[in-house]
């Protein structure tokens, strides 16, 4: 199978197209023939070799794919083949094939095409474990989302509002901002312009959120802090702005609040198989109802990933940038 290889770490053109063996279905896998493959900034950290592959795990990039089940492992009995079906993979889905276990697989919702399905998985698994998940976000409470246009932030935005939360973003331009505006987002805030803290503050009467998606980090987490309401959580799940910061802690023994986080990537099947069932009873209903709808910034053939990595980086995009496999 033709499939997209890493050659060596470092910038995009590292990315070329290579043959590999086609994979096989171990017990509990299915094979699934690639339709396309969504882009995300883990695929770009483990290019540049920030991102080891956990064990047992492709070393081809590529943590989402759509596509049609092409031949079942011993003992699945939820799927046939020739199945249409979207997948959240540990690596793998940026080939023509990728072999996946049968639990993480979901169907392609009602109404939308291969690319759109193909930029689900990865985001919608990682926004229900974290803010959901992780930072318990309950009845009546407030969203805050840094990123609000990245492929997190635009799932973010619309799973939170669909299920009645109001949701605050931050983003990094006017057009941005607007982006979430029309997604959703019942505020954004232009984080080079203004102050997040305060303006979180000003929105919700000096209150603050409920809980902080943060994919930033660094010395953001002091400022999430003063725009937390009490019991509030912060929930960071990358580190875009550095791994480490200065934090007081003095606030949190106050007021009751928490810092936590999580990687999805090396969790067991078992674990993600069980959000698999939360999103197919929660979540797929709205998508086939078009109360939450994917975001397509951009498409690039599979021989072309280095573009749409160069795309990634560039933070130019709002929402998800997808790769198709002839």
């Amino acid at each position: 199978m033709k499939a997209i290889e890493i050659t060596t770490p470092g910038e995009p053109e590292v990315l070329q197209p290579a043959d590999r063996p086609t994979p096989t279905a171990a017990k509990g896998e299915v094979l699934v023939k690639v339709a396309a493959a969504g882009i995300n900034r883990p695929d770009c950290l483990q290019r540049r070799g920030r991102y080891p592959v956990p064990p047992g795990a492709s070393d081809i990039p590529g943590l989402e794919v759509s596509g049609t089940v092409e031949a079942l492992g011993e003992g699945v009995t939820s799927l046939a083949v020739g199945d249409k079906v979207c997948a959240l993979l540990a690596g793998g889905g940026y080939a023509e094939f990728v072999n996946v276990p049968a639990e993480q697989c979901l169907s392609v919702p009602k109404g939308l095409s291969m690319v759109e399905a193909a930029s689900l998985p990865e985001t919608f698994f990682t926004v229900w474990s974290m803010v959901w998940g992780r930072g318990h976000l309950a009845e009546g409470e407030t969203l805050l989302v840094h990123g609000g246009s990245s492929g997190i932030g635009v799932t973010a935005i619309q799973m939170a509002r669909a299920l009645g939360h109001t949701v605050i973003v931050t983003a990094g331009t006017d057009e941005k901002c607007k982006a979430c505006l029309d997604l959703g987002a019942d505020h954004a805030i232009n984080y080079k312009t203004q102050d997040y803290a305060a303006e979180v503050k000003k929105l919700t009467g000096g209150r603050g959120v409920d809980v902080i998606l943060d994919m930033v980090a660094g010395e953001y987490v002091k400022r999430d802090i003063e725009a937390l309401a009490d019991d509030g959580r912060i929930v960071i799940l990358a580190l875009l702005g550095g791994w480490k910061g200065e934090v007081p802690f003095d606030p949190i023994l106050r007021r009751r609040l928490t810092i936590t986080g999580g990687t999805l990537r090396p969790r067991p099947v078992a674990f993600k198989g069980a959000i698999a069932r939360d999103l197919k009873a929660r979540i797929w209903p709205l998508l086939e109802s078009g109360k939450i709808k994917p975001v397509i910034h951009a498409t690039f053939p599979l021989a072309e990933a280095a573009k749409a990595h160069a795309l990634m980086e560039s933070g130019a995009h709002i929402g998800k940038i997808v790769l198709t496999v002839a």
